[in-house]
């Protein structure tokens, strides 16, 4: 059986349309209010959809810039003109930092060769995103078998398609999972998408407001608190959305469990905290919610994206592979063969 969960699948919220010779994306900042998709017919516009918000979650964002980089003029300047405007949208997530060289490789090759580029992109994009399918089913798997019945999930922002896998997976193995939900300012994530995906697999879900946490843990209303991350270190760190680490620290003095769905693993190219660029984005963006202005006008503000939470505060780290302590995450690199959700569940 599938998945009913929208963004459990991401060729169902991005794509290339050659009719239109344009990348069509989801709007993620108006769903699931309104199911609209976006038409970006040039690279300078997938790009502003990116840094706009209307595709969101590190691996979406970096589907929809590898798509993006089909959309440039099929000459190597342009290639390459294009690429450094699509890495520059979003920093701090590593997928974009992936995907986009290894795109305009392809492209060049394919230049060199006398061959088409842009198919070779979409060839190569496409492929990334059959297998970031199977990586979230996977974790999601994995990340299921971790859970008891009746357990209370706390998460924070949207952990993207894993998590619609995790809590699809729990149900068709007869759990009953109660889902809560930070709502998740500015862009209410938590209370647009999370909340939307677990009502697509009819999971149960509290909205909490993002203060909430570390009092619903004292009152012993929290089991699990499980987000995604945007970035791993190989020493153990993870990226996650700002709030990430205090729930964290709060979840650490309750003792209540933190688990990472962390997709394909570390990132190979970072090794420590301290080579995360951290995104800063507008702090105009803090001074407004759902479209309206909340503060008094003639203040300042501050909106740093994400966070870094230290592996001390982390349980495990939920992969494709298996789930890890987060100071042996660099293993995942040396497991050849993803093993069995239905195997153990830890790697030492």
């Amino acid at each position: 059986m599938s998945n009913p969960a929208i963004l459990a699948d991401r060729f169902k919220t991005l794509y290339y349309d050659p009719e239109q010779d344009a990348v069509v994306l989801l709007n993620r900042a108006k769903y699931p209010h309104q199911t609209e998709y976006v038409a970006c017919r040039s690279v300078e516009e997938v790009a502003q959809a990116i840094e706009t918000m209307i595709v969101q979650g590190g691996p979406p964002l970096a589907y929809a810039a590898g798509l993006g980089l089909a959309l440039a003029e099929a000459m190597p300047q342009a290639y390459r003109a294009a690429a450094q405007r699509l890495l520059a949208t979003r920093p701090t997530a590593d997928d974009l930092h992936h995907i986009i060289p290894a795109a305009l490789d392809r492209a060049l090759q394919a230049l060199a060769a006398g061959q088409d580029p842009k198919q070779a992109i979409l060839t190569y994009v496409y492929g990334e995103i059959e297998r970031g399918n199977r990586v979230s089913r996977r974790c999601g798997e994995y990340a299921a078998g971790l859970l008891r019945d009746g357990d209370r999930v706390l998460t924070h922002c949207i952990a993207g398609a894993a998590l619609c896998w995790m809590l699809w997976t729990a149900r068709q193995q007869g759990k009953t999972i109660h889902l809560i939900a930070t709502e998740t300012r500015p862009y209410l994530q938590g209370a647009r998408l999370t909340a939307q995906c677990a009502r697509e697999v009819g999971v149960e879900v509290t909205l909490i407001t993002d203060g909430m946490p570390a009092h619903l843990m004292s009152q012993g209303m929290v089991d699990l608190y499980i987000t995604a991350a945007d970035r791993i270190t190989l020493d153990g760190h993870i990226t996650n959305k700002v709030g990430t680490f205090q729930i964290a620290i709060a979840a650490h003095y309750h003792g209540i469990p933190f688990y990472v769905l962390g997709y394909d693993g570390p990132d190979p190219h970072t090794q420590t905290a301290e080579e995360i660029e951290i995104e800063w984005r507008d702090g105009q963006e803090v001074l407004h919610c759902a479209g309206q202005r909340t503060a008094v006008e003639g203040i300042q503000a501050l909106y740093p994206a994400f966070d870094i939470t230290p592996p001390h505060l982390i349980a495990g780290i939920i992969t494709d592979r298996g789930v890890f302590p987060p100071t042996l995450i660099r293993r995942y690199l040396t497991v050849a063969a993803p093993p069995s959700p239905s195997s153990s569940q830890s790697q030492s």
